[in-house]
């Protein structure tokens, strides 16, 4: 167990059982989704990687770029 952990897991014994337990849920929520986004991951395809790469750079190059979101940048002069 890691130093920060053991911290953690010595400030939530401080705290009441039913503060306890909701902190205890939302970690268990956590791990199963990291689990189950690791299976998606694992089980994901070059093929698939690679449409999700084009979409994601055919996004970028249509969108606004973000300098038009930004007021003009004063003059040096």
């Amino acid at each position: 167990m890691t130093h920060s952990l053991k911290r953690a897991i010595a400030a939530i014994r401080k705290q009441p059982r039913d503060v306890q337990d909701a902190i205890a849920t939302r970690i268990l929520l956590e791990l199963e989704d990291e689990q189950a986004w690791q299976e998606r991951f694992a089980a994901t395809s070059d093929e698939q990687w690679d449409r999700m790469a084009g979409k994601a750079r055919r996004e970028i190059e249509s969108s606004i770029p973000l300098d038009d979101f930004f007021s003009p940048k004063p003059d040096d002069s």
